[in-house]
């Protein structure tokens, strides 16, 4: 899977569990008729909004990229193959905590609408922190002529890279 794509799933995923989670928070206020958690929650969204702008920067985003992207493993056209698993997989092994979060604040978001405000600020701050990462990835694609594939791996571990040559325009 290349990793720009990875890194727009990533955005997306989140984005989308920000909103989820949103929507859950305010069901589940209005429902227990709790009007404070929804003028709590909106402070923090509009802090975690900020916070989120703030750390997503391209200036910021290049430079959070540039270790992954300086560690990535070089396959040469004259080098052996490599054998890499459907993208869909890779990105399922890369992004089911994500995943899992949503739904375990979700479901908890349906008896303490707190949770769900909480987790759907967090989601939207990582969400704008993120949305510039994916940009810096295909900066370096362009300007080098390479594709950055990501290896399977744990969720839990950094993510490997590879550095395929030969790539010239989408």
């Amino acid at each position: 899977m290349p990793f720009a794509e990875l890194l727009r799933a990533t955005v997306f995923l989140t984005a989308g569990g920000a909103t989820l989670l949103a929507v859950v928070a305010v069901i589940g206020a209005q429902r227990g008729d709790d009007q404070t958690v929804l003028l709590v929650g909106a402070v923090w969204w509009l802090a975690a909004a900020w916070i989120g702008m703030s750390l997503g920067g391209a200036e910021r985003s290049a430079e959070r990229m540039r270790e992954p992207l300086a560690s990535a493993r070089t396959v040469t056209p004259g080098g052996p193959g490599v054998s890499l698993p459907s993208p869909g997989r890779v990105a399922f092994a890369r992004l089911w905590p994500i995943m899992a979060a949503v739904l375990a604040a979700g479901i908890g978001g349906l008896f303490l609408p707190e949770i769900a405000v909480i987790g759907s600020g967090y989601a939207l701050l990582v969400a704008l922190a993120w949305r510039n990462r994916e940009s810096a990835v295909l900066a370096i694609e362009l300007r080098d002529g390479v594709r950055f594939i990501v290896e399977s791996g744990s969720a839990f571990k950094p993510v490997k890279l590879i550095r395929s040559p030969g790539f010239t325009t989408y």
